[in-house]
């Protein structure tokens, strides 16, 4: 409920501070173009290259001290210095190229990125890749700030998130055609986590700090800002319902944390009867979440279908016979790309991870390994298990405890898809 109120709160003040500004006419919804769009105070959320990384962690070192660390590490740390370079450069350029435009513009890191920031801006973009953009993503509550995404490295990861590669070396045309509204919305959706039970309270683990001496992700100063609301209400008894106060715009991960050890869960989709399952864990992801791990969890290779191929040949089935290699690539292409979906789909595509077959039940009452949902409510049987957002936020998700995996639209992630060059 805290959560909600919250939101509420935010979204009428935001919708008044941008009357005019981000919205159409025609309802509180924004236009699918970027016509009318004028930001005047950019938030530049930017990543912390490799090297920032291990001067985080060795702080006590000078530089010639920690290069002499990396180099009998093994580390090539002539390249370190390299990428870090460039990616400065790309942050500097962008930067740059907005306050050409007369925008406003301020610069943070993940260490000082916070509410009080995001309050301040119109538009968040990133300079980084797809991990800074899911940073950027998990604190914005609705669909009136916007994110966007330069990939500041492209020669060494995608940027699915970002914009087009092309952009990473054309930023002031992107950013001009962005500040002159030539462009398209898309509005990417996220999964809004309910829990349940007796522990739903505990303090959740920030996996990408655990090599940090100071926090690289805080996710969340309303975490315990929630946390204290909870110990100071003057009830001895902990609620026992809990929006979460993060949305996972790629996927939600439950399963044990010893990834030896089977997950057992109850799972009711769409409202239907719960089927147990026992499995390696599951995986419930957005249409943007398609093209990452719940991709790399379904996809198959040509190995997989060549076999298919000599199985049905066998079988006597007409018309298969030993296909060339082209024919067995084209195949496997053709199933992968169908893994991928509309990031703006209002279903959650979940993937239940190397299933045990019941042979005590009948087939049918088997969870079928991979599926769309609209509502998914998830029972933990689990000894000792994780509920993780975006792989980055891990929730105890012990036995009793339930999940309720919602998709609203409310919560979409507003984004630029495509930037016109007319």
């Amino acid at each position: 409920m805290w959560l909600l109120a919250r939101r509420q709160l935010l979204k009428s003040f935001r919708l008044g501070k941008r009357k005019g500004l981000f919205y159409s006419s025609r309802s509180d919804q924004p236009s699918s173009n970027g016509a009318g769009f004028s930001p005047r105070k950019v938030l530049i959320l930017t990543k912390l290259s490799r090297l920032e990384f291990e001067k985080i962690r060795h702080s006590k070192l000078n530089d010639a001290e920690l290069e002499k660390t990396l180099r009998e590490r093994g580390s090539d740390y002539s390249s370190l210095l390299y990428h870090h370079y460039i990616h400065k450069g790309c942050e500097s350029r962008v930067e740059k190229c907005f306050q050409e435009f007369g925008t406003e513009t301020r610069l943070v890191n993940r260490l000082n990125y916070n509410d009080e920031c995001i309050e301040w801006a119109d538009l968040i973009v990133t300079t980084g890749g797809d991990g800074t953009f899911l940073m950027a993503a998990s604190r914005i509550p609705d669909q009136s700030i916007p994110v966007i995404g330069f990939n500041s490295d492209p020669t060494r990861s995608e940027g699915h998130l970002c914009l087009p590669k092309n952009y990473s070396v054309n930023i002031r045309e992107a950013i001009k055609n962005i500040i002159e509204g030539k462009f398209k919305w898309t509005f990417r959706r996220r999964i809004r986590v309910t829990l349940i039970g007796e522990n739903v309270y505990d303090k959740p683990v920030e996996l990408h700090d655990q090599q940090l001496q100071h926090p690289e992700f805080r996710f969340f100063d309303c975490l315990q800002e929630q946390l204290k609301s909870v110990q100071n209400n003057g009830s001895s008894a902990q609620p026992r319902k809990r929006v979460l106060p993060v949305l996972a715009l790629n996927e939600v991960y439950l399963g044990e944390n010893v990834s030896a050890r089977v997950s057992y869960f109850e799972v009711a989709v769409n409202r239907d009867e719960r089927i147990k399952t026992k499995n390696a864990g599951m995986c419930v992801s957005t249409g943007t979440g398609s093209t990452s791990w719940s991709y790399n969890i379904s996809k198959i290779s040509p190995q997989i279908v060549s076999q298919i191929i000599e199985i049905l040949a066998d079988e006597g089935v007409q018309g298969i016979s030993a296909k060339t290699k082209s024919f067995i690539e084209k195949i496997t292409k053709l199933y992968n790309e169908r893994l991928t979906l509309n990031p703006e789909m209002k279903d959650m595509l979940y993937n239940i991870r190397d299933p045990i077959t019941s042979y005590t039940l009948p087939l049918a009452y088997d969870l079928s390994p991979r599926g769309l949902a609209r509502r998914l409510e998830v029972r933990s049987r689990c000894f000792d298990a994780s509920l993780v957002i975006d792989g980055g936020l891990s929730f105890s998700f012990n036995d009793g405890t339930v999940a309720i995996l919602e998709v609203h639209d409310s919560d979409a992630l507003r984004t630029v898809v495509d930037i016109r060059n007319d």
